[in-house]
């Protein structure tokens, strides 16, 4: 059980008042003891002065005398008289009568009878063999009034001393417990004042540790107690202070992290994580807890730790460009920094940035400048050609055949042309420079104008145009013009790639706040592998045929860029071999 300070306080006062009561116990019973017999002593040796100067008067012969003189002075002193000759005989004693004083052995051997006849005056305690107890003995040399010399011993059992220092000790006893109590009572009370404070700081204190900070502890004296407390309350504040900084920097980093599109992993020595951010979880599609678990449990990528070991071999930053094949093919940067305290490693800070969108970026740029070169230098080496030989004087020679030839230059003059108006008007729309004239349009105008523009183009093939029943939809918010020009790219894209005898059906229908057109063909389908990139500048699926059916692969590019700026949307469904279907949307006016 754990002892509370009042306890301990407790404990130590009612020790000190034992101990204190102890050696006063000790002190007295040894004091007042020893004082009690030399007292008795001092009595007894005034006892056998006056008892010589009796004896000394009243006894003449010694041997006929002694044994009265030594019961009549017994009477009144109360004590055992003993009357010895010089030569250590007893000649009388007060509690023997005179036939066993023969039995007696010589006393001259006596301690208080040699120190007696030496000094003048002699005492001793000891054991009477004779009386069997212990006996306080005093003896003084005399001369009787026949001149006869002896020495007159009186004697005190010691049993009153005894029963005088038991009942002493009763009393110091008795005087020890009444003290114990008091001393206990009076520390309870001087316990409970003296901790009364210390026990209101530990309250106050416990609560500052469960995050009460505002709690502070009152100073009610200027002694070491109040300088304690005042002591904690300036703690407080500062822990107050610090922890406010800290919940501060906490949250900065916090949003700091949330906020980052790059993924961050952060990890000891061992290759446990112990932080992530949002981002990171994103990355590598984790949706379950990861603090605390190896790296190696969260993913399995081989060179993620490779470059893990080798940052925490050489303890050196390390780049590296990491594919992952989860889902969709990823492509990460990686930027791996040591946690270096001490010169010693403690773990490992990993960048993860996406760059997927600028591989296919400069992917799309080098497809997009391969393209426009090859768009290019066809119809350029096709002008040049001709032109060269126009140069050599072939207009005078052959006129009909000049003509053809001027012909061909023109139609591949138009198609670069077209390519470039193509490109400006695509680059206009990704750079956001197009303004858009936006204003309630009827969808059936504009689909029957578009159908008109290309019947003549679908005729040739035999291809039926159907705009279905286009009368009851809503009036759509949009630009008409580039509206047109959607319309147009698609239905001629679906004229191209459906053979004859095909049709091509232009419907709509409401989807909540916005009107959905679709153009569908019963051309040659386009693979599902092909479906992603096919609104890419110069994504062809054919690329061959797509040629040879004219345009510039920009069309569809186009059709996004405008259809976004309406703030809709553009897809795609196709089966190859049955027909494909393009579909946008408008925001209803």
């Amino acid at each position: 059980m754990r002892l509370t300070f009042r306890w301990k306080l407790l404990a130590s006062h009612l020790l000190v008042a034992l101990f204190m009561g102890g050696v006063l116990y000790a002190y007295l019973n040894h004091t007042l003891g020893n004082y009690l017999a030399a007292e008795i002593r001092t009595s007894l040796l005034s006892e056998a002065r006056l008892a010589r100067l009796t004896v000394a008067k009243e006894i003449g012969e010694m041997r006929r005398d002694a044994a009265a003189a030594a019961t009549a002075i017994a009477r009144e002193t109360r004590s055992r008289v003993t009357i010895i000759s010089l030569g250590g005989e007893v000649l009388g004693d007060s509690e023997l009568r005179p036939g066993e004083l023969k039995e007696l052995e010589n006393h001259l051997n006596r301690p208080e009878i040699r120190e007696a006849l030496a000094k003048g005056e002699g005492s001793a305690i000891r054991y009477s063999s004779t009386l069997r107890t212990t006996m306080l003995y005093v003896a003084f040399p005399f001369t009787s009034a026949a001149g006869e010399g002896g020495v007159l011993r009186l004697a005190l059992p010691l049993s009153a001393l005894d029963q005088t220092r038991a009942s002493l000790r009763t009393i110091l006893w008795a005087s020890l417990a009444l003290a114990t109590l008091i001393s206990l009572v009076l520390s309870y009370i001087l316990s409970n004042v003296t901790s009364r404070s210390l026990r209101t700081m530990a309250a106050i204190a416990s609560r500052i540790g469960r995050g009460e900070f505002g709690m502070r502890i009152p100073i009610s004296a200027g002694d070491e107690v109040g300088e304690l407390a005042r002591v904690m309350n300036d703690m407080a504040v500062r822990i107050e202070d610090q922890l406010g900084s800290i919940s501060a920097e906490k949250n900065r980093l916090d949003t700091i992290l949330r906020g980052m599109g790059e993924g961050l992993m952060v990890t000891d020595a061992h290759g446990v994580i112990t932080l992530v951010n949002p981002a990171f979880r994103t990355l590598f599609a984790i949706r379950d807890e990861v603090e605390g678990r190896p790296l190696i449990e969260i993913t399995r990528h081989p060179a993620l730790h490779d470059a893990f070991k080798i940052v925490i071999a050489t303890r050196n930053e390390r780049l590296e460009e990491i594919t992952l094949p989860s889902g969709e093919e990823k492509t990460v940067l990686t930027h791996w920094v040591p946690l270096l305290e001490r010169g010693e490693i403690q773990g490992v800070v990993a960048v993860f940035h996406d760059i997927s969108d600028l591989k296919m970026l400069e992917r799309v740029r080098k497809d997009f400048v391969a393209n426009v070169s090859h768009e290019l230098r066809t119809p350029v080496a096709v002008i040049k050609g001709y032109a060269e030989t126009l140069l050599s004087d072939l207009l005078r020679t052959k006129p009909e055949q000049a003509a053809r030839f001027i012909g061909i230059i023109h139609n591949h003059s138009e198609r670069l042309a077209s390519l470039i108006g193509d490109l400006l008007t695509l680059s206009e729309l990704e750079s956001g420079g197009m303004a858009l004239a936006l204003a309630p349009t009827t969808i059936e105008g504009v689909v029957r104008h578009a159908a008109m523009l290309l019947e003549q183009k679908a005729q040739e093939k035999d291809i039926s145009i159907d705009c279905g029943n286009l009368g009851n939809l809503p009036v759509v918010l949009a630009d008409r013009g580039r509206l047109e020009q959607v319309l147009i790219n698609l239905l001629d894209n679906a004229i191209k790639y459906t053979p004859a005898h095909g049709s091509v059906t232009v419907s709509a229908a409401e989807a909540s706040n916005m009107v959905r057109i679709a153009v569908t063909d019963t051309g040659i389908g386009i693979p599902p592998k092909d479906l992603p990139r096919l609104f890419e500048r110069f994504y062809r699926v054919d690329s061959a045929r797509s040629r040879e059916q004219g345009g510039t692969g920009l069309g569809l590019s186009i059709v996004k860029h405008i259809v976004q700026l309406h703030g809709g949307t553009v897809s795609v469904e196709s089966t190859p071999g049955k027909g494909s279907a393009f579909s946008f949307t408008l925001k209803k006016a």
